[in-house]
């Protein structure tokens, strides 16, 4: 089995957890999504798919398709979880497909909020990278589908915000030091103001757990893709550097070293762990992993344990539902064997 992209850390991967390109576009002879009936949607559906089999492309037979009308909620909401899916798109699934490569790094909704939207993700910052690729695939797709294009406005979406490229570029932070001295909500304003914003773990109208924040670009239209990628890149490469000064202050502080070894140790040893209590634990492990303080530890098992321990993921790895308890024992049993 392949390993996926989430289980690597990459360049500057003690802060910068993955970064993603997601590109909007829609169908020029179609209305958009909410015009359209659940026949419609499949039948965009079924031309994208056969887009994407038809391309002669390398990549092609590395696509899954899944029918999302067909999948379980639980199978729905580990989509979500590891990042692959929008929450809005686990609603009314009929008619909804997502095409999804082996090792997760490449996903393309279709039938959210816009027809299709491409996402590529790689570890660490590498926005370049995963630009490139996202490129290739609407280059590769834009030739048999043709999307709503306007010499004025570009692309055409749904919502007015995505109007011109209709890309998203983002960065996954782990932001523990600035978090702990309360330095986030300042930087939210800060970033504002020049167009960017910083938004919980999943995205808009979410929260920041275990101090982990999406980082991405607001304006689209009126600058190129690659404007965007670079001022994407320059600002996280200057919260890095917040966030490594913030690390050093907090950790000549003897509690803040005591409590990510107490971390570890429950991580070891607990035989119960619940969702929240896990990802919070292995969020200070991280930052001791990062700092040197673990030796033994990669950040590659940490990015993996946080990833597949949140419940739908650890159901779906048991093919079975499981009650709060025995997700809670499973979870404790996981983590011990892997970090042992």
């Amino acid at each position: 089995m392949k390993s996926k992209w989430y289980e690597k850390s990459g360049e500057q991967g003690d802060v910068i957890i993955s970064t993603r390109i997601r590109l909007a576009r829609n169908l020029a002879e179609y209305p958009f999504p909410c015009k359209l009936d659940v026949a419609k949607r499949k039948e965009i559906a079924q031309k994208v798919k056969l887009a994407v089999e038809n391309s002669n492309s390398y990549i092609a037979h590395e696509f899954d398709y899944i029918d999302m009308g067909k999948i379980s909620d639980i199978q729905a909401s580990s989509l979500v979880e590891r990042h692959l899916i929008s929450p809005n798109f686990t609603i009314d699934r009929q008619g909804k497909a997502l095409l999804l490569t082996k090792d997760e790094s490449i996903s393309i909704m279709i039938n959210e909020e816009d027809h299709l939207r491409i996402q590529v993700m790689t570890e660490g910052l590498n926005l370049q990278q995963a630009y490139d690729t996202a490129d290739q695939i609407d280059t590769l797709l834009d030739n048999t589908l043709h999307f709503a294009f306007d010499k004025k406005l570009g692309y055409l979406t749904q919502c007015p915000t995505n109007l011109g490229t209709g890309m998203r570029a983002s960065a996954m932070l782990h932001l523990p030091a600035l978090q702990g001295i309360k330095a986030v909500e300042r930087l939210e304003d800060n970033l504002s103001k020049i167009g960017l914003t910083l938004r919980g773990t999943f995205g808009e109208g979410t929260q920041a757990r275990a101090g982990l924040y999406q980082l991405s670009n607001q304006v689209t239209l009126g600058l190129s893709e690659q404007t965007a990628i670079d001022n994407l890149k320059n600002v996280a490469m200057q919260i890095v550097s917040q966030e490594h000064s913030a690390r050093q202050s907090l950790l000549e502080n003897v509690e803040a070293d005591d409590y990510i070894s107490r971390s570890l140790g429950t991580l070891k040893y607990a035989k119960i762990l619940s969702s929240d209590e896990c990802i919070n634990l292995l969020s200070a492990v991280r930052l001791g992993v990062a700092q040197g303080l673990i030796k033994d530890i990669s950040l590659d098992t940490i990015n993996g344990l946080m990833v597949d321990m949140q419940p739908s993921t650890l159901m779906e790895s048991q093919s079975e539902e499981l009650s709060p308890q025995q997700r809670d024992i499973l979870r404790g049993k996981t983590v011990k064997e892997k970090l042992q």
